[in-house]
């Protein structure tokens, strides 16, 4: 007599899951996690010692993480599961800057304009440099840093602005009431244009998630403010090698948080006026 085969899966067959499709967690494919709504386009996929992480960027520039679990995701509604791309990601389309620019393939430097860009310090300049250096190339225009906002009013008198030769200067902490804007405001005229973020360090500008920690820590007044930061976060007070690793981490523009991408852009606007 034979025996009877029975199908290890216990399970009525009405109450099994469908099988859903598996999609490569490419960069800025967008998704939406079934279990909190949060949606987002894919960052970068990560292997853990808890198994494989997704993080997703939101249109307000916030990331999450999430472990890749099967029928974890929507995509364009449908229930998917997300897994790792198994061949580096394709370049689809023109090649953009790390602006988020699209490049000029074979663009030569611009004969530098009359008019610059200042901003308050040389780890400002460096990341200004980092993520706008092609753009600023093809447009011409140098970027110069000031040792600090008191030295602003002098700066600007020798510069002697015009129509020819707009300044446009970035500046770190530039809230109301401030120091810095009360400078700012002695200052700003026709060819000449003051922005800033509201850090009190162009560090904070970097997204705390591009960086791997959860967030800046906050520093006691009275402390030396990258000081504090290395301290809080346990890093060597070498605050030279906390910004390499800082600057390290910046890729694109998606590292910068809103407040300073914005700022950057204007000035790049008004000092190219007439272009």
């Amino acid at each position: 007599m034979r025996s009877r085969q029975y199908d290890p899966d216990l399970t009525p067959p009405w109450k099994r899951s469908a099988p859903v499709p598996e999609v490569p967690a490419e960069p800025d494919l967008v998704v939406e996690e079934v279990t909190t709504g949060f949606c987002g386009a894919v960052v970068r996929c990560e292997k853990t010692a808890q198994g494989l992480t997704v993080t997703l960027e939101d249109r307000f520039g916030k990331h999450r993480v999430f472990p890749m679990e099967p029928r974890g995701f929507l995509l364009e509604g449908r229930v998917v599961t997300l897994v790792r791309p198994t061949t580096p990601a394709r370049q689809a389309g023109p090649r953009l800057t790390a602006s988020g620019s699209i490049a000029v393939p074979g663009a030569r430097a611009r004969v530098a304009r009359a008019g610059r860009v200042y901003v308050e310090g040389r780890h400002d300049a460096e990341l200004v440099e980092k993520v706008w250096g092609d753009d600023l190339r093809v447009e011409g225009v140098v970027v110069e840093y000031l040792e600090g906002v008191d030295d602003l009013p002098a700066l600007v008198r020798d510069f002697a602005p015009g129509p020819d030769a707009r300044l446009g200067v970035l500046v770190d902490h530039l809230v109301p009431g401030s120091k810095e804007s009360r400078i700012a405001a002695e200052v700003t005229g026709d060819h000449v244009l003051v922005v800033g973020h509201p850090y009190v360090d162009v560090w904070e500008a970097v997204k705390p998630s591009s960086v791997g920690i959860p967030a800046w820590p906050t520093v006691p007044r009275g402390v030396d403010w990258k000081t504090g930061v290395c301290r809080a976060l346990g890093w060597p007070e070498h605050t030279g090698a906390a910004w390499q690793r800082i600057l390290g981490s910046v890729h694109s523009y998606k590292d910068l948080r809103p407040e300073l991408l914005g700022r950057v852009e204007e000035l790049i606007d008004f000092v190219t006026v007439g272009a």
